[in-house]
């Protein structure tokens, strides 16, 4: 068995103190939010982590998510990996601080785990203990109610969604059917936080296991 962390890494951070009106309209951002955080990263799921944590620490709202479609390994520039979020606050104080919040979650707390020495194979097992505003609406729970982030690639995303459902009293809130644009699936799960914690376990140990032996049925 073989599980070590990898983390994202953020590849270009702006801010946009004021932004222009036209730009604003696209991203339908109400009169009091003026300014703007543009980030990418390397790996969408754990970007999508660190807005939530964002959303946590700061009077921001996430405005724009979105992977990129094949990964990073077929990103358009250097810069683009898989992933861009964009948060919008009052004042650039507000952004900076949702900013500095993404980067302790990509850097210190979020992270895809290897399930091979090669590290081509992998999944994301991570229980929030509390949702903050943008996954608690993706979730379709309370804000401060725990989940677990559950991705994987396609097929051991199937049966590691399926072990950690029967594994703990949680519910699937979100389904990610595979493929999705990283070419992965998985879900949200909802429930108390040892729940969710042992729903993660169980999926990271099916999908292990499949890793390790991927054609005894």
């Amino acid at each position: 068995m073989v599980s070590r962390p990898i983390r994202a890494k953020i590849l270009a951070v702006r801010m946009i103190p004021n932004v222009d009106p036209a730009l604003a309209k696209q991203f339908s951002l109400r009169e009091d939010q003026r300014s703007l955080g543009i980030i990418t990263t390397t790996i969408d799921d754990i970007g999508y982590t660190a807005l939530d944590s964002a959303t946590k620490k700061s009077e921001v709202e996430v405005v724009y998510a979105k992977s990129f479609y094949a990964g990073a390994n077929h990103a358009s520039g250097p810069l683009s990996g898989e992933f861009i979020g964009i948060i919008a606050g009052s004042n650039p104080d507000e952004v900076r601080s949702g900013i500095e919040a993404v980067e302790i979650t990509i850097e210190h707390e979020a992270y895809f785990e290897a399930l091979d020495t090669a590290g081509n194979h992998v999944c994301y097992a991570h229980v929030i203990s509390s949702t903050g505003r943008y996954l608690s609406k993706i979730a379709n729970v309370k804000e401060g109610a725990p989940i677990a982030y559950l991705i994987a690639p396609p097929l051991e995303a199937m049966y590691g969604l399926d072990a950690a459902l029967k594994a703990a009293d949680v519910q699937l809130a979100t389904f990610f059917g595979p493929p999705s644009e990283t070419n992965f699936g998985g879900g949200l799960l909802t429930g108390s936080q040892s729940a969710c914690q042992a729903a993660a376990d169980a999926f990271r140990q099916r999908v292990q296991e499949i890793a390790d032996n991927p054609l005894s049925y």
